[in-house]
């Protein structure tokens, strides 16, 4: 019976105490840690695509193939091109020889309108001489008209030479402005056969091949099938490219350390560091970014980041998934607490009424219907005097499990981490009892 009796109010002493777990504030290094999932690329790619229409008359290359800047990698029929070539150089040969045959002509007529003027000049000597003596009586009219006729045709001579001049001249300009033409026109035939080869464009690894010797290629779209021929990457400097959510790219900076693990080579961590972040957001279902899009949406988006890896290894390809944590921040010996010990109170809750003896307790009516905009608090319950108190806390960057504290805790003291249903349901000034012995995931679950 005494027994009992003791149990009775030992039970009875024991209601309305909470038992909870409980963790320590403690000052440690913290960094705060972005992950981002995407895929293994080379910095520098290239798609090469048709840029004329033809048969594949031979490929150079294989896929995997390292190549050198300037090798030659697959070549296109170009009997057309290569005639429509002949055919222009001949004409602009033929148009050269008419050329310097119209500077020869032109050559001509300046000795012929020098003659001309020089005889023009003596037949004026002449007519002068014979109209001095014609009018002294000297020499007979008809000595007088001859002299006068022979200056006229001189002159119609000079004038006749320089006409032809100026004829030789237009003949020249024309001759030269078709070599130009011409020129023009083997330029771009010499384009389109060129077209029909294809070279590298710097040293790298044919890393997509999708095309075989006799298929026909047409001009298209990039990424359309018959119009890209093969892609070569620039395997010495890899990159991560991820996509980072929006929430996170705020924290994102260039020039930031990440490790990079990729999926095909477990256990082993690369070093990368941040060299580029996308402006436009990408939405997420659809991978289109929203710059492209003719209409607003509400669905989740990512932003790319590249992260450029500095220690590759040399078997690495492109197209292979992996993960980047790319540490934003750091923080040595900061004060931190367990990132689960954060909770939130409206600030209603935390309004202390008069008489209660200090005891922290729920406002009463009139003050809720005072205060219908709801303010949240953010703190964490600290054990003292075997109750828990709630201390409001401001916070500052987080670690996978940690969270910095800025104010509001010291070092050392003992803080609720749980469990989960204990934290959302404590009330400030709450008697709770530690025990830490139990497992916190088992006791969450059986809660």
């Amino acid at each position: 019976m005494l027994l009992i009796v003791v149990g009775f109010f030992v039970a009875r002493s024991q209601k309305g105490i909470v038992r909870v777990q409980t963790g320590k504030a403690q000052r440690q290094s913290l960094a705060s840690v972005v992950s981002a999932s995407g895929e293994i690329k080379p910095k520098t790619y290239v798609n090469i695509g048709a840029n004329a229409f033809g048969k594949i008359v031979k490929l150079h290359v294989r896929e995997g193939d390292r190549v050198k800047r300037g090798q030659l990698l697959a070549q296109l029929e170009n009997v057309q091109s290569s005639a429509d070539v002949a055919a222009t150089r001949a004409s602009l040969e033929a148009s050269q020889t008419d050329t310097v045959a119209a500077d020869a002509a032109m050559k001509t007529s300046v000795a012929d309108l020098n003659r001309a003027r020089s005889d023009a000049e003596r037949a004026k000597l002449d007519y002068d001489r014979a109209d001095g003596l014609y009018k002294a009586a000297l020499i007979a009219k008809a000595e007088y008209d001859a002299k006068k006729a022979a200056w006229e045709a001189a002159a119609a001579g000079q004038a006749q030479a320089e006409a032809r001049i100026a004829q030789m001249k237009a003949q020249k300009d024309s001759s030269e402005r078709r070599i130009t033409q011409t020129r023009a026109n083997l330029t771009r035939v010499a384009d389109v056969l060129q077209k029909t080869t294809y070279a590298a464009p710097f040293d790298g690894v044919i890393t997509n091949l999708p095309v075989r010797e006799g298929e026909t290629v047409v001009i298209g779209i990039q990424n359309s099938p018959g119009s890209t021929l093969m892609t070569i990457a620039d395997m010495s400097v890899i990159t991560s490219e991820v996509k980072v959510d929006e929430t996170d790219i705020v924290n994102v900076k260039l020039g930031q350390r990440a490790e990079v693990t990729i999926d095909a080579i477990p256990r082993k961590v690369f070093h990368g560091v941040v060299t580029e972040i996308g402006n436009n957001a990408i939405v997420r279902s659809t991978g289109v970014a929203t710059s492209q899009q003719a209409s607003t949406s509400q669905e989740a988006k990512d932003f790319k980041v590249v992260v450029t890896v500095q220690d590759p290894p040399p078997d690495l390809r492109p197209g292979l998934s992996s993960t980047a944590k790319i540490t934003t921040a750091t923080r040595e010996d900061a004060l931190t607490i367990p990132i689960q010990a954060l909770t939130v109170r409206a600030s209603s809750d935390l309004e202390r009424k008069g008489g209660d003896g200090g005891g922290v307790q729920a406002a009463g009516p009139s003050f809720a219907a005072k205060d219908k905009v709801r303010d949240d608090v953010q703190g964490v319950f600290v054990i003292r005097n075997k109750k828990a108190e709630f201390v409001p806390v401001g916070t500052g960057i987080a670690g996978n499990t940690d969270i910095e504290v800025l104010k509001g805790l010291q070092a050392g003291d003992e803080i609720i981490t749980g469990s989960y249903k204990v934290l959302r349901t404590l009330k400030p000034g709450a008697s709770v009892k530690i025990d830490n012995s139990a497992p916190k995931k088992a006791e969450e679950e059986g809660s």
